[in-house]
Protein backbone atom coordinates (compact mmCIF):
# COMPACT_ATOMS: atom_id res chain seq x y z
CA UNK A 1 0.00 0.00 0.00
CA UNK A 2 1.51 3.47 -0.96
CA UNK A 3 1.21 6.13 1.30
CA UNK A 4 -0.22 9.33 1.44
CA UNK A 5 2.22 12.17 1.75
CA UNK A 6 1.75 15.87 1.98
CA UNK A 7 1.93 17.61 -1.55
CA UNK A 8 1.41 21.00 -0.78
CA UNK A 9 0.22 23.53 2.05
CA UNK A 10 -1.09 26.43 1.36
CA UNK A 11 -2.71 29.31 3.15
CA UNK A 12 -6.17 30.68 2.17
CA UNK A 13 -6.35 34.20 0.39
CA UNK A 14 -8.56 36.71 2.61
CA UNK A 15 -11.60 37.23 -0.14
CA UNK A 16 -14.97 38.40 -0.10
CA UNK A 17 -18.36 37.55 -2.14
CA UNK A 18 -21.87 37.61 -2.32
CA UNK A 19 -22.96 41.27 -0.77
CA UNK A 20 -19.48 41.67 1.08
CA UNK A 21 -19.60 38.07 3.03
CA UNK A 22 -15.39 38.11 4.49
CA UNK A 23 -14.16 34.80 3.70
CA UNK A 24 -10.85 32.62 3.03
CA UNK A 25 -10.62 30.91 -0.16
CA UNK A 26 -8.20 28.35 -1.60
CA UNK A 27 -9.05 26.33 -3.74
CA UNK A 28 -10.23 28.82 -6.67
CA UNK A 29 -7.47 30.51 -6.28
CA UNK A 30 -4.40 28.40 -5.51
CA UNK A 31 -4.31 25.51 -6.96
CA UNK A 32 -7.44 27.47 -9.48
CA UNK A 33 -8.41 23.58 -9.48
CA UNK A 34 -8.18 20.20 -8.29
CA UNK A 35 -10.24 18.21 -10.04
CA UNK A 36 -12.98 17.36 -9.55
CA UNK A 37 -13.16 20.45 -6.82
CA UNK A 38 -13.60 23.50 -8.32
CA UNK A 39 -13.38 25.75 -5.76
CA UNK A 40 -13.68 25.95 -1.32
CA UNK A 41 -14.46 28.74 0.69
CA UNK A 42 -14.45 28.83 4.38
CA UNK A 43 -16.47 31.77 5.44
CA UNK A 44 -16.44 32.80 9.79
CA UNK A 45 -17.19 35.42 11.57
CA UNK A 46 -18.54 36.59 15.12
CA UNK A 47 -18.94 40.49 13.40
CA UNK A 48 -22.45 40.28 11.84
CA UNK A 49 -20.54 42.82 9.30
CA UNK A 50 -18.78 40.68 7.64
CA UNK A 51 -21.68 38.07 6.75
CA UNK A 52 -25.19 39.89 7.29
CA UNK A 53 -25.19 41.09 3.56
CA UNK A 54 -25.35 36.92 2.81
CA UNK A 55 -25.95 35.45 -0.77
CA UNK A 56 -28.16 37.55 -2.59
CA UNK A 57 -29.91 35.55 -6.12
CA UNK A 58 -27.54 34.35 -8.27
CA UNK A 59 -27.34 31.88 -11.19
CA UNK A 60 -25.15 28.46 -11.31
CA UNK A 61 -25.05 25.96 -14.28
CA UNK A 62 -22.55 22.93 -14.39
CA UNK A 63 -21.39 22.35 -10.76
CA UNK A 64 -22.33 21.08 -7.09
CA UNK A 65 -21.89 23.23 -4.64
CA UNK A 66 -21.68 21.58 -1.10
CA UNK A 67 -22.56 23.97 2.28
CA UNK A 68 -21.30 22.81 5.57
CA UNK A 69 -22.71 24.85 8.35
CA UNK A 70 -20.47 24.22 11.49
CA UNK A 71 -22.51 27.46 13.43
CA UNK A 72 -24.97 29.82 12.59
CA UNK A 73 -28.06 29.88 10.74
CA UNK A 74 -28.74 30.40 6.77
CA UNK A 75 -32.10 30.75 4.58
CA UNK A 76 -32.10 29.09 1.29
CA UNK A 77 -34.61 29.94 -1.81
CA UNK A 78 -34.31 29.10 -5.12
CA UNK A 79 -35.95 29.20 -8.25
CA UNK A 80 -37.29 25.57 -8.51
CA UNK A 81 -39.56 26.99 -5.75
CA UNK A 82 -37.29 25.04 -3.04
CA UNK A 83 -36.90 26.91 0.43
CA UNK A 84 -35.23 25.96 4.18
CA UNK A 85 -33.06 27.00 6.75
CA UNK A 86 -29.83 25.30 7.63
CA UNK A 87 -28.97 25.18 10.73
CA UNK A 88 -25.58 24.01 12.51
CA UNK A 89 -23.98 20.65 11.73
CA UNK A 90 -26.73 20.75 9.16
CA UNK A 91 -25.21 20.18 4.93
CA UNK A 92 -27.28 21.16 1.87
CA UNK A 93 -25.77 19.47 -1.12
CA UNK A 94 -26.63 20.92 -4.80
CA UNK A 95 -26.39 19.41 -7.96
CA UNK A 96 -27.32 22.57 -9.78
CA UNK A 97 -26.83 21.11 -13.48
CA UNK A 98 -28.81 22.87 -16.14
CA UNK A 99 -29.38 25.60 -14.33
CA UNK A 100 -30.50 27.36 -10.79
CA UNK A 101 -31.24 30.10 -9.20
CA UNK A 102 -30.86 30.69 -5.33
CA UNK A 103 -30.26 32.60 -2.61
CA UNK A 104 -28.62 31.72 0.97
CA UNK A 105 -29.20 34.86 3.13
CA UNK A 106 -28.01 35.23 7.30
CA UNK A 107 -31.34 33.70 9.56
CA UNK A 108 -29.67 35.59 12.78
CA UNK A 109 -28.71 39.13 13.17
CA UNK A 110 -25.90 38.73 15.44
CA UNK A 111 -23.75 35.58 16.62
CA UNK A 112 -21.03 33.45 15.57
CA UNK A 113 -21.24 32.18 11.56
CA UNK A 114 -18.83 29.41 10.53
CA UNK A 115 -18.95 27.10 7.13
CA UNK A 116 -17.48 25.82 4.50
CA UNK A 117 -18.87 25.64 0.90
CA UNK A 118 -17.10 23.60 -1.55
CA UNK A 119 -17.82 23.52 -5.31
CA UNK A 120 -17.19 20.00 -7.25
CA UNK A 121 -17.51 19.99 -11.00
CA UNK A 122 -19.47 18.24 -13.05
CA UNK A 123 -18.99 16.01 -16.09
CA UNK A 124 -20.48 16.78 -20.01
CA UNK A 125 -22.63 14.00 -19.39
CA UNK A 126 -24.38 15.68 -16.50
CA UNK A 127 -23.86 19.09 -17.07
CA UNK A 128 -27.22 19.52 -18.18
CA UNK A 129 -29.38 17.65 -16.14
CA UNK A 130 -32.30 18.52 -13.96
CA UNK A 131 -31.25 20.39 -10.82
CA UNK A 132 -31.35 18.40 -7.20
CA UNK A 133 -30.76 18.50 -3.68
CA UNK A 134 -29.43 16.31 -0.61
CA UNK A 135 -30.18 17.66 2.58
CA UNK A 136 -28.47 16.29 5.58
CA UNK A 137 -29.90 17.59 8.71
CA UNK A 138 -27.52 17.35 11.88
CA UNK A 139 -28.56 14.75 14.02
CA UNK A 140 -29.45 12.22 11.20
CA UNK A 141 -25.69 12.67 10.28
CA UNK A 142 -23.86 9.34 10.55
CA UNK A 143 -21.42 9.77 12.86
CA UNK A 144 -18.35 7.03 14.05
CA UNK A 145 -16.98 7.55 17.78
CA UNK A 146 -14.13 6.06 19.31
CA UNK A 147 -11.40 7.28 22.90
CA UNK A 148 -9.21 8.89 20.11
CA UNK A 149 -11.40 10.77 17.49
CA UNK A 150 -14.75 11.59 15.90
CA UNK A 151 -15.55 11.37 12.41
CA UNK A 152 -18.81 13.09 10.97
CA UNK A 153 -19.68 11.22 7.21
CA UNK A 154 -21.24 13.93 5.15
CA UNK A 155 -20.01 11.36 2.04
CA UNK A 156 -18.07 8.61 2.25
CA UNK A 157 -17.67 5.31 4.48
CA UNK A 158 -15.56 5.25 7.56
CA UNK A 159 -15.75 1.72 9.70
CA UNK A 160 -19.65 1.24 10.46
CA UNK A 161 -20.91 4.78 9.76
CA UNK A 162 -21.86 5.36 5.95
CA UNK A 163 -23.00 8.85 4.70
CA UNK A 164 -26.31 9.53 3.00
CA UNK A 165 -24.79 10.09 -0.61
CA UNK A 166 -24.13 6.98 -2.57
CA UNK A 167 -23.86 6.33 -6.28
CA UNK A 168 -21.93 9.26 -7.49
CA UNK A 169 -20.40 10.11 -10.44
CA UNK A 170 -16.60 10.86 -8.47
CA UNK A 171 -17.24 9.16 -5.64
CA UNK A 172 -16.66 11.43 -3.05
CA UNK A 173 -15.52 11.33 0.80
CA UNK A 174 -15.95 14.38 2.94
CA UNK A 175 -15.58 13.40 6.28
CA UNK A 176 -15.13 16.06 9.72
CA UNK A 177 -12.49 14.62 11.48
CA UNK A 178 -11.71 15.67 15.31
CA UNK A 179 -8.93 14.11 16.58
CA UNK A 180 -7.47 14.24 20.18
CA UNK A 181 -3.69 15.43 20.65
CA UNK A 182 -0.99 12.69 19.99
CA UNK A 183 -3.80 10.32 18.90
CA UNK A 184 -3.76 9.02 14.92
CA UNK A 185 -6.55 8.87 12.27
CA UNK A 186 -6.06 6.28 9.44
CA UNK A 187 -7.93 5.67 6.30
CA UNK A 188 -7.72 4.04 3.04
CA UNK A 189 -8.70 6.22 -0.08
CA UNK A 190 -8.17 5.06 -3.13
CA UNK A 191 -5.75 5.14 -5.21
CA UNK A 192 -6.71 7.49 -8.12
CA UNK A 193 -9.01 10.18 -6.27
CA UNK A 194 -7.28 13.83 -5.52
CA UNK A 195 -7.39 13.98 -2.18
CA UNK A 196 -7.26 17.02 0.70
CA UNK A 197 -7.22 17.91 3.93
CA UNK A 198 -8.36 21.04 5.51
CA UNK A 199 -7.54 22.03 8.49
CA UNK A 200 -9.54 24.15 10.80
CA UNK A 201 -7.86 24.26 13.92
CA UNK A 202 -5.11 23.07 16.22
CA UNK A 203 -1.90 21.31 14.43
CA UNK A 204 -1.12 18.02 12.65
CA UNK A 205 1.56 15.94 10.82
CA UNK A 206 0.69 13.55 7.59
CA UNK A 207 2.53 10.59 6.05
CA UNK A 208 5.82 9.54 7.18
CA UNK A 209 7.43 12.28 5.16
CA UNK A 210 8.93 15.58 7.42
CA UNK A 211 7.22 18.76 6.13
CA UNK A 212 6.70 22.57 6.94
CA UNK A 213 4.43 23.03 10.28
CA UNK A 214 0.75 22.78 9.45
CA UNK A 215 -1.55 24.57 12.25
CA UNK A 216 -4.77 26.42 11.82
CA UNK A 217 -6.84 27.12 9.00
CA UNK A 218 -4.45 25.55 6.07
CA UNK A 219 -5.56 23.94 3.00
CA UNK A 220 -3.24 20.57 2.07
CA UNK A 221 -3.15 19.32 -1.13
CA UNK A 222 -1.96 15.24 -0.71
CA UNK A 223 -0.37 12.73 -3.04
CA UNK A 224 -2.34 9.94 -5.00
CA UNK A 225 -1.77 6.84 -2.51
CA UNK A 226 -3.73 4.49 -0.50
CA UNK A 227 -3.15 4.82 3.24
CA UNK A 228 -3.65 8.46 4.68
CA UNK A 229 -2.21 8.77 8.49
CA UNK A 230 -2.94 11.87 10.09
CA UNK A 231 -1.74 12.65 14.06
CA UNK A 232 -2.94 15.39 16.23
CA UNK A 233 -0.02 17.32 17.36
CA UNK A 234 -3.01 19.27 19.37
CA UNK A 235 -6.43 18.61 19.61
CA UNK A 236 -7.82 19.49 16.04
CA UNK A 237 -10.43 19.67 14.13
CA UNK A 238 -10.17 19.26 10.35
CA UNK A 239 -11.84 18.35 6.74
CA UNK A 240 -11.11 15.21 4.46
CA UNK A 241 -12.24 15.25 1.36
CA UNK A 242 -11.75 13.38 -1.83
CA UNK A 243 -12.74 12.35 -4.77
CA UNK A 244 -12.27 10.73 -8.36
CA UNK A 245 -10.98 13.08 -10.98
CA UNK A 246 -13.16 13.67 -14.21
CA UNK A 247 -10.46 14.34 -16.71
CA UNK A 248 -12.34 17.11 -18.30
CA UNK A 249 -11.53 19.97 -19.80
CA UNK A 250 -13.30 23.12 -17.81
CA UNK A 251 -14.11 26.44 -18.65
CA UNK A 252 -14.67 29.27 -16.13
CA UNK A 253 -17.34 32.15 -16.44
CA UNK A 254 -18.25 32.76 -12.19
CA UNK A 255 -20.90 30.80 -11.62
CA UNK A 256 -20.85 28.79 -14.45
CA UNK A 257 -18.52 25.51 -15.47
CA UNK A 258 -18.97 24.20 -18.16
CA UNK A 259 -16.45 22.12 -20.94
CA UNK A 260 -16.08 25.34 -23.85
CA UNK A 261 -16.20 28.53 -23.84
CA UNK A 262 -18.80 28.82 -26.29
CA UNK A 263 -21.22 26.52 -23.90
CA UNK A 264 -20.13 29.88 -21.08
CA UNK A 265 -21.24 32.51 -23.28
CA UNK A 266 -24.62 30.29 -23.79
CA UNK A 267 -25.47 30.15 -20.50
CA UNK A 268 -24.66 33.86 -19.49
CA UNK A 269 -27.47 34.47 -22.80
CA UNK A 270 -29.40 32.20 -21.66
CA UNK A 271 -29.33 34.12 -18.02
CA UNK A 272 -30.17 37.44 -19.59
CA UNK A 273 -32.14 35.84 -22.41
CA UNK A 274 -34.92 34.69 -19.65
CA UNK A 275 -34.21 30.92 -20.66
CA UNK A 276 -31.67 30.20 -17.95
CA UNK A 277 -34.39 27.87 -16.00
CA UNK A 278 -35.77 25.16 -17.07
Amino acid sequence: MKNIEVNQIIKPMLASDGAGVKLKRSIGVEPNYFDPFLMLDEFGSDNKDDYIGGFPPHPHRGIETVTYMLQGEFEHEDSTGSKGRMKSGDVQWMKTGSGIIHSEMPAMSDGILHGFQLWINMPAKLKMTKPDYIYIDADKMSVHKDDDKKVKIIAGKFENAEGPVKGHNVEPIYFDVELDKDKLFNFKIPSAHNTFIYLINGEIEIGKNKHDNIKDSTLILLTQGEDLKVKAKSNSKFLVISGKPINEQIARGGPFVMNTKAEILQAVQDYHNGTFVK
